[in-house]
């Protein structure tokens, strides 16, 4: 049985969604100890529980122990994951507005690799504090993995905003044999930028602002762009600014989200801030991307590198939940504006145990 202990790091939700990916990829039996130990609600919230019960779902003859609200001890003998159609509903836990995007994050390695295509839907929040939004799981993360040889598409039908949730995407993953090594250490020249500036059941006015000051914003740098106007549907309200750098080499997602008394302004200063941190950098990858390629990377043939802004405890962390299951060393330079991180992959293919 593979021990981790989740309190290490980073210690939040990550090494758990890993972890499982992983161990259901491996077909290793886990215990998971000190889940989310340190946070100000320890142990299994709705949608970590989210993803112990898709792992289950996913891969018949699953065995479960410690799957509660709040447990700190979970312990999983995975079954073979099996291609075919999924819904995972996290909101069906207390009503929760639990990121879709982070559920994703946890059963997509087990669906590539599972033999066949499927198709899923994820019910829960959408576009939320600290988890990547499904707009950019849709135009940076998966587009990333197609380079490497992993198809997979995603939708969303409907927003979900916190606290009331209610939002949908839906997908597919067409089965992948092996990865390939992917080097995306240089941005090159910067192409087209495009964003999204959204409202829903609020005052388009809000998304016009938002819109404008993206857009004042990045005229002063000399910075065209074209922003796209959005009335989101959904259960809830909400505003969110996202923009998409299309450069040679990668393209790059930045987003913010609105809240109570947070100016409109504010929202899109956020976005342009970060974007613009990136394009002053060497880096080809953003922040939010490095941590989220790691498992692909050890998991592809051959050689992978990356080059980031800065290497956050997001990404050390997983680094080392990988380098527990996998048999690889990632090698990382830091340099003064961007670092780069390498690894040697174990080319796993479909049918095959991954772990040493």
């Amino acid at each position: 049985m593979r021990t981790i202990d989740g309190s290490h790091g980073e210690g939040g939700g990550q090494i758990l969604r890993t972890s499982l990916a992983l161990a259901a990829l491996c077909g290793e039996e886990l215990e998971l100890q000190h889940i989310r130990a340190g946070r100000k609600n320890p142990g299994l919230q709705p949608q970590h529980l989210a993803c112990v019960e898709a792992i289950g779902e996913m891969c018949p003859g699953t065995r479960v122990e410690g799957a509660t609200l709040g447990s700190q001890l979970v312990r999983i003998c995975p079954g073979r994951a099996s291609a075919g159609n999924y819904s995972f509903d996290v909101a069906r836990l207390r009503g929760s507005a639990g990121s879709v995007g982070l559920v994703l994050q946890c059963v997509l390695p087990a669906l590539a690799w599972a033999g066949g295509e499927s198709r899923f839907e994820i019910l829960g929040g959408t576009h939320a504090l600290w988890a990547p939004p499904s707009h950019y799981l849709q135009e940076v993360f998966l587009p990333t993995l197609s380079r490497m040889g992993l198809s997979a598409e995603l939708k969303t039908l409907r927003w979900g905003w916190y606290p009331k949730g209610g939002g949908v995407v839906r997908g597919c993953v067409r089965p992948v044999r092996c990865l390939n090594g992917i080097d995306l250490t240089e941005r090159g020249a910067l192409r087209e930028v495009r964003g999204l500036s959204a409202v829903s059941n609020l005052p388009r006015s809000i998304a016009e602002r938002q819109r404008a000051r993206l857009l004042t914003r990045l005229e002063v740098e000399g910075i065209p762009a074209s922003v796209e106007l959005v009335d989101a549907p959904a259960a809830g309200q909400g505003t969110f600014v996202f923009l998409t750098l299309h450069c040679e080499g990668v393209v790059a997602g930045f987003s913010a989200l609105g809240a109570r008394g947070k100016p409109a302004e504010r929202v899109a200063d956020e976005v342009v801030d970060a974007a613009l941190a990136f394009v002053r950098s060497s880096a080809a990858v953003d922040s939010n991307l490095a941590d989220q390629l790691v498992p692909y990377m050890a998991l592809a043939q051959g050689r992978s590198a990356i080059s980031t802004p800065t290497l956050t405890q997001h990404l050390l962390t997983n680094i080392w939940v990988v380098e527990c299951f996998l048999p690889v060393k990632f090698h990382i330079e830091e340099g003064r504006d961007a670092s780069r991180v390498e690894v040697e992959g174990v080319g796993h293919t479909s049918g095959e145990a991954a772990a040493p």
